[in-house]
């Protein structure tokens, strides 16, 4: 398969330097969704693209769920504007795994995704990650799907974490979940 233009594979040393690094949100005038990791995995710093681990079932479960046209690689993500669909992260530090981001951390993603989500406006934003949702928001009683809270006039919506870590979600089910956020958003 031909790779898609900026593609690259870290080698070791640059995945372990990316510790604690940012990547760019994916954001622009006009998204009616914006999706919301927990945070960049090492993997993903590297490349600087998001959910960029192979393996992860985020560009995967976005194809199966009808988001996408085909099945888009992380060296694509800004294609995603051209379907109304931005993604940033709740925490922007890379870490080994999501649970090293502390609850202070969480809180604090809460407070800038609020100023993010009022600045665009999107339709909805949708936090990938329950129980990050949960610390974020103080919701300690969320569940999955539509959230009765809103952010200024943004719907949010809360969807299982597509990481591969995840194993309680398989991408059937998380392409069936994610499909009925994309039926709830206008066309």
């Amino acid at each position: 398969m031909e790779q898609p233009p900026g593609y690259f594979k870290p080698n070791r040393q640059q995945i372990e330097d990316a510790l604690n690094r940012g990547i760019e949100d994916v954001l622009g005038k006009g998204i009616k969704l914006l999706l919301c990791g927990i945070n960049p995995g090492l993997y993903t710093a590297a490349i600087g693209k998001h959910f960029g681990r192979p393996g992860n079932r985020f560009w995967p479960t976005l194809f199966h769920s009808g988001f996408t046209p085909r099945l888009f690689s992380p060296f694509e993500q800004h294609r995603l504007l051209e379907l109304g669909i931005g993604i940033t992260n709740l925490v922007n530090r890379a870490t080994a795994r999501a649970d090293e981001v502390t609850d202070e951390e969480l809180f604090e993603g809460g407070n800038i995704l609020q100023k993010k989500v009022l600045k665009y406006k999107p339709h909805t934003v949708a936090v990938l990650g329950l129980t990050s949702f949960r610390d974020a928001f103080k919701q300690p009683k969320a569940k999955l799907g539509l959230q009765e809270m809103k952010i200024g006039t943004s719907h949010v919506w809360v969807l299982p974490n597509p990481s591969g870590l995840n194993a309680h979600f398989q991408i059937p089910q998380l392409a069936e979940l994610f499909a009925q956020l994309k039926a709830f958003l206008p066309e």
